[in-house]
């Protein structure tokens, strides 16, 4: 479409600035994504999710970019609908992806004293004053953890063992009779 003005911003087309914010944004998410772990560890406490605000950024000048192509509204028009736009797939983002990403992640963490009172079972028989190997059943999981005999007894492979205490890593365990 032959549009008879064309806004620009510091010199250069809405078009072109659209376009290279896109592609900026778009670059720093894919960074983002293989460095996150780095930049999370730097804004620790933050309440900004970095991911939201690159995300935004792409949606707005993406929208941004389509529409100045495509329509001959007014540029600010197209920037207030753009801004819509992103807000409400951002939002979208986060409800849909992020929130259930993070705490999928929280649930596959466990603790020492959680541990503690689970019923698992012997892979590695242990021996008197020795070494086993138990695994225990998870709804995230499975955890295979080292293991000895709280009272010192052998404990037959196949058994089902009652988790009584962990200490550096290393789980005691008695033999569980089911009622």
């Amino acid at each position: 479409m032959d549009r008879v003005h064309v806004m620009e911003l510091f010199g250069f087309p809405i078009q072109t600035i659209y376009l290279c914010t896109l592609i900026f944004s778009g670059i720093l998410i894919i960074l983002y994504v293989f460095f996150g772990d780095i930049a999370d560890g730097i804004g620790e406490g933050s309440f900004l999710n970095p991911v939201l605000i690159l995300a935004f950024l792409t949606f707005l000048s993406g929208a941004g970019y389509i529409f100045e192509m495509t329509t001959s509204l007014n540029s600010v028009v197209i920037l207030l609908i753009g801004a819509g736009i992103a807000a409400l797939l951002d939002i979208l983002l986060n409800i849909f992806v992020l929130i259930p990403l993070s705490s999928a992640e929280e649930s596959l963490v466990y603790t020492d004293d959680s541990l503690r009172g689970r019923v698992g079972t012997v892979l590695i028989p242990i021996p008197e004053n020795g070494f086993g190997e138990v695994l225990i059943e998870n709804i995230s999981g499975r955890i295979s953890k080292p293991a000895l005999s709280y009272e010192n007894m052998f404990i037959a492979e196949g058994s089902k063992v009652l988790i009584v205490e962990v200490k550096n890593g290393v789980i005691k365990v008695i033999d569980y009779k089911e009622l």
